[in-house]
């Protein structure tokens, strides 16, 4: 099945449904208030998770590491905060769920599983460095 019929189709539909359904248990002045309030607090924990990251990520560069994981965790939590801001229950979940850091921890260990290279599988290329100097001398 195509991820795209599943994400622009299937997720839209899923979301007014469980909309409806607790619209119908609540209220839907109170779903709507729910809806709003979700996407309020969930920008509000991605911008502190995103200057945690960004502290992190600017401590890395004084100690002169690159800082991977700070780049790919900001990314996802702009992701996010996206899923946060589009009204509905399920992508409040998801974007909930790749806030915490420690959940986003083990997504990324699921997501890289196997696709970690070692020096075994890298290729050794002898070279060496040279510089070409010209030895004519400038004429003023």
């Amino acid at each position: 099945m195509n991820t795209f019929f599943l994400i622009f189709i299937i997720l839209p539909a899923l979301e007014i449904f469980f909309m409806i359904e607790i619209g119908s248990k609540i209220g839907a002045l109170s779903t709507l208030a729910l809806i709003f309030l979700t996407a309020i607090l969930g920008v509000f924990f991605a911008r502190v998770q995103g200057i945690q990251t960004l502290k992190s990520g600017l401590v890395n560069l004084y100690q002169n590491k690159v800082p991977i994981y700070e780049l790919v965790s900001g990314a996802s939590i702009a992701f996010a905060a996206v899923l946060l801001i589009i009204p509905g229950f399920i992508t409040d979940l998801i974007g909930f769920i790749i806030l915490i850091p420690f959940t986003r921890r083990v997504l990324f260990k699921i997501a890289l599983r196997g696709k970690t290279t070692t020096d075994k599988h890298k290729e050794k290329i002898d070279a060496i460095d040279g510089e070409i100097v010209k030895k004519e001398k400038d004429e003023l």
